[in-house]
């Protein structure tokens, strides 16, 4: 999912962000559901948690609530609120016991740059018959891949690759150069490559998938603490 196609124009942004500053459950419901998957996946790419994940989602969406009056229209509405859900993620993990360095992934391209452009990740762009059939199992270990990058490194995949945002509109979200988020998401791939081979891309856009139950609980959450807010 492309953001410029699921995020409002800056217009709507300022309409809607007056709307729930009043206080508008409708308009509020309306933010939530066109930036739930993207900023589900966010919070994810940071906890490595499904459920933390949800939770840490949640505050922000609540926090946002709270202080949707500062909202000006200097930037897109989505990436005001990327930088909540990274700032509340990042307060999570800081809360948390220090873990063990991560492994990186083994394959080449472990250590420098990889030579090989950009363009030529992609071995195989026909999905082979059985590969289909193991789809579901792929799926998982990708998810599992990625957790194991480093984290500058899965951010910036799972805004780039998985919810396909623009090198734009990713820096706009991690506060990045856009050269500085072209060279983590080609590092990125060249050690999933290595660990996945030509296997990839053909799951890579369903990872992390966002279930309409998960959506439909975050906001009913949500609305409800807002209720109290708006009291």
């Amino acid at each position: 999912m492309n953001l410029s196609g699921a995020a409002l124009q800056p217009a709507d942004d300022l309409d809607l962000a007056r709307r729930v500053g009043e206080r508008d459950e409708r308009a509020f419901e309306s933010l939530m559901r066109a930036h739930n998957r993207m900023l589900f996946r966010l919070a994810r790419s940071i906890l490595r948690d499904d459920a933390e994940a949800e939770d840490a989602l949640q505050e922000a969406y609540l926090a946002a609530y709270r202080n949707i009056a500062t909202f000006r229209g200097g930037a897109r509405l989505s990436t005001w609120l990327a930088r909540i859900v990274i700032n509340e993620a990042y307060g999570r993990l800081r809360k948390r016991p220090r873990a063990a360095a991560v492994i990186p992934l083994d394959g080449p391209g472990r250590t420098g740059e990889p030579r090989a452009e950009e363009g030529t990740m992609v071995d195989e762009t026909t999905e082979r018959p059985e590969v289909a059939a193991e789809r579901a199992e792929l799926r998982r270990m990708l998810e599992r891949r990625i957790d194991e990058l480093p984290q500058q490194f899965r951010t910036v995949f799972v805004l780039r690759e998985v919810e396909e945002l623009s090198v734009e509109e990713t820096a706009a979200c991690l506060d990045l150069p856009p050269a500085t988020v072209r060279s983590r998401a080609f590092r990125a791939r060249a050690l999933l490559r290595a660990a996945l081979a030509r296997d990839v891309d053909s799951a890579t856009v369903d990872a992390f998938g966002f279930a309409g139950e998960r959506c439909d609980r975050i906001v009913a959450n949500v609305l409800k603490a807002a209720r109290n807010i708006a009291r």
